[in-house]
């Protein structure tokens, strides 16, 4: 088969005819994913780190050995770094979607190459290309998903997307080791002027060359190089558009048509985004009735409260967003209740709390326990929330109380607290 020529199909020269691919257009769209991914794969290791996966109780990807090289203790100020980096991670990679799709488009013909492997050197880009296009569309697909809470894909969306980006952006080093000398000259070359005052007629494929991704036999453009930028470009505007209110918040929530819907919290003081309702993961009216109790426990004490002993403990408020995984978040809410450290000095530590293991009366689903590190103990506006907005918290709000702690992902932020274990996971 090698001898004798490509077979019929994707791999026979010609078989892609449009005339607009080229090294110049990838060029263009593969420099703003250079600029576009890093930034990606660093604020999504930031929501990683955020969730302190090396305490005991938060680890969702035991076997990651050294890729979790770089954990650090997450801090609690500023109040919105969770919020920030998590707006910018989901809003960045819906706005890349045109983009990367775009580019796929512009080389689908290297991925039919014939013959498939004609060295060693293009055998491994050949790999990293395979891995770099599996890798891409799984991170972007999960992530996707990930956002309308859609979990149709098996096992762990933690474990899944934190794998598939090391597999990704190995594969994107590679790859961009192999290309970034053609994308400079490309780019150094100019032609984006002229490109630019080109319209549709006078749109020509370029001259046949050793990428493959010129088609000797060019059908009559349809678009011009420049509608295809500026049609690319509106796609990420209108997504843009239609994301980014989910995180920046105020007026501009009503415009996130693509933040997940169908949890509508009402009006009022507990009006505002919830992922999970009370009923949902099973809390029973029982479980946050009359007689639910509050187990404090750490260093050999142990004290059971109700809530109105909660409720008679010193108050506190803090103005802290809540800010979630998929992107959302919140404005600052105003909670009340009692702080994290004052808890933890009912049973022994009076000075310089521990972390907490909290656990929740929720009965199914992920995130029904968390551990907090000592720094979020210890952090004045972490509270064990009884109020929010000078109301009683609603079941869905996590109902008779709830851990709020400043720049800690939502999930963290347990709600239908029944126990904290300070100084130990359990």
């Amino acid at each position: 088969m090698l001898l004798v020529g490509p077979p019929a199909g994707p791999s026979r020269p010609g078989f892609w005819r449009s005339p607009l691919r080229g090294p110049w257009l990838t060029s263009v769209f593969g420099a703003v994913l250079l600029v576009g991914i890093p930034v990606l794969f660093v604020t999504g290791l930031l929501s990683y780190a955020a969730y302190n996966p090396d305490l005991a109780g938060n680890d969702q990807t035991p076997d990651r050995r050294w890729l979790g090289f770089y954990l650090f203790a997450w801090p609690t100020d500023p109040s919105w770094l969770y919020r920030l980096n998590q707006g910018v991670h989901v809003t960045l990679g819906i706005v890349l979607i045109p983009v990367l799709l775009a580019k796929l488009w512009s080389v689908i013909p290297r991925l039919f190459a014939w013959p498939p492997v004609r060295s060693l050197s293009q055998a491994l880009e050949r790999l990293s290309l395979l891995l770099l296009v599996g890798g891409v569309l799984f991170e972007f697909a999960t992530g996707v998903l990930n956002i309308q809470l859609d979990y149709i894909f098996p096992g762990s969306f933690y474990v899944l997307h934190f794998y598939g980006a090391w597999v990704f952006i190995g594969a994107f080093v590679v790859h961009i080791a192999f290309r970034i000398p053609l994308v400079i000259r490309t780019l150094r070359s100019g032609g984006l002027r002229d490109e630019l005052r080109t319209p549709a007629g006078s749109t020509q494929a370029t001259f046949v060359d050793a990428t493959g991704l010129v088609t000797p036999n060019p059908a009559p453009p349809t678009l011009s190089r420049r509608g295809a930028l500026g049609m690319v470009g509106a796609g990420s505007l209108v997504l843009l558009a239609v994301t980014a209110g989910q995180s920046i918040g105020g007026s501009l929530r009503a415009t996130a048509w693509l933040a997940p819907h169908g949890q509508d919290p009402g009006p009022g003081p507990n009006g505002f985004q919830i992922n999970k309702t009370a009923a949902g993961v099973g809390i029973r009216a029982r479980d946050i009735g009359p007689a639910w109790r509050l187990v404090v426990r750490g260093g050999g004490h142990e004290r059971i409260l109700t809530r109105d002993q909660v409720l008679a403990l010193r108050q506190h408020s803090a103005a802290l967003p809540i800010a979630c995984v998929e992107g959302w978040s919140t404005d600052d809410q105003e909670w009340s209740g009692v702080r994290l450290a004052d808890l933890a000095a009912l049973v022994g530590f009076a000075d310089r709390a521990p972390g907490v293991f909290v656990e929740s009366a929720q009965r199914s689903g992920a995130f029904r326990s968390a551990m907090l590190r000592d720094n979020q103990v210890r952090d004045a506006r972490s509270l064990l929330a009884l109020r929010v907005n000078g109301s009683v918290l609603s079941p869905d709000h996590g109902y008779p109380a709830r851990v709020i702690v400043p720049a800690n992902p939502g999930v963290h932020n347990t709600k239908w607290v029944t126990r904290l274990t300070f100084g130990e996971s359990a």
